[in-house]
């Protein structure tokens, strides 16, 4: 019996832009959530003022980080933050647990309570720190929608999502950044201009900018989720071909390089397994996943319900998506 369901849609373009295959709504609207902060560092990067804090990849990929607050993740905040004389308090993030419950209860036998270093979005708020005291903006309300960074921010979005600027509905993050929303075909077609930021930009500087961040997600996969995470496990098993991020409430956004092809997956009712499990379905489907790889992916095809007493009394799994296109043609 057929306990539950979730419903949403999935979007995925060529190449050229051309919505190639859809499932539900292609033109709902949605905020893409942490699935954008591949893009809002791009400013900072074409500055030119990132590279002069000595920072690479490892720091990058945590910049574009939805973290589970592991020791990889928090101490490499931490030396970033001292590196500007700052303190943890200024991020404006907020405290948040640890993802896992290992690293919950190490806080816990430790006396210690969740700062903001363990905020999945830490690395985030670390760059946007960098980038104001590099840029000479004041770091007081970084996060107000009128900043000057978060407007330079925003032009990027509307620049890579397609969107004109003034179009784009602002709201809040749950880290309290301002965040943008438009449709999920607009999600997708960000994600394209990732991989070919020439559709959008003349610039070789913002090229050079994407080139940099996906081959630092790449070089350090466990730093833009952490263990047990989808994102972290998809990125590394494929060694950087397939570039995947989530986004709450629901949102699993894909670049697939060599393929030219970009997706986007949004689950209706906001909650965050079902994305992975849909994102993995269409993979599959694309044909997109070697033998090998889908042997190591295989706990994200089918997820066992497990009760307190730890049995198991059902399982998640995604319908098939009946995904079909060339994508050679």
């Amino acid at each position: 019996m057929i306990e539950s369901f979730h419903r949403g849609a999935v979007v995925v373009v060529d190449q050229k832009g051309k919505t190639v295959f859809s499932l539900g709504d292609a033109q709902q609207w949605a905020y893409p959530r942490s699935a954008m902060k591949y893009f809002q560092h791009i400013p900072f990067l074409v500055s030119g003022q990132f590279d002069k804090w000595g920072w690479g990849p490892k720091e990058l990929a945590i910049l574009c980080a939805s973290h589970n607050g592991e020791t990889m993740h928090t101490s490499l905040v931490e030396s970033m933050l001292k590196q500007m004389n700052l303190e943890s308090s200024q991020l404006e993030c907020g405290p948040q647990a640890p993802t896992l419950r290992v690293d919950q209860e190490k806080l816990l036998l430790a006396g210690e309570k969740p700062s903001c270093l363990h905020n999945n979005c830490s690395g985030k708020h670390t760059g946007f720190l960098a980038a104001c005291l590099s840029l000479g903006h004041e770091i007081q309300d970084y996060i107000h929608p009128e900043h000057p960074l978060q407007q330079s921010i925003k032009k990027v979005i509307a620049q890579f999502y397609e969107m004109p600027e003034l179009d784009l509905k602002t709201g809040l993050d749950g880290c309290s950044a301002p965040i943008f929303g438009m449709p999920l075909r607009n999600q997708a077609l960000a994600y394209l201009n990732l991989i070919q930021p020439q559709r959008v930009s003349d610039d070789p500087r913002v090229w050079e900018a994407c080139k940099r961040i996906v081959a630092a997600v790449a070089m350090y996969p466990e730093l833009i989720a952490g263990s047990q995470r989808y994102c972290s496990d998809l990125v590394r098993i494929t060694k950087g071909r397939i570039i995947g991020k989530t986004g709450a409430d629901g949102i699993y956004s894909l670049a697939i390089p060599d393929e030219k092809l970009a997706a986007v997956i949004k689950i209706d009712d906001g909650k965050m397994g079902p994305q992975y499990q849909v994102a993995h379905q269409l993979l599959l489907e694309m044909g997109l996943l070697s033998q090998k790889e889908q042997e190591e992916l295989k706990d994200y095809s089918e997820q066992a319900n497990v009760n307190f007493a730890k049995r198991q009394v059902g399982f998640t799994r995604a319908v098939a998506l009946n995904c079909s296109f060339n994508r050679y043609s």
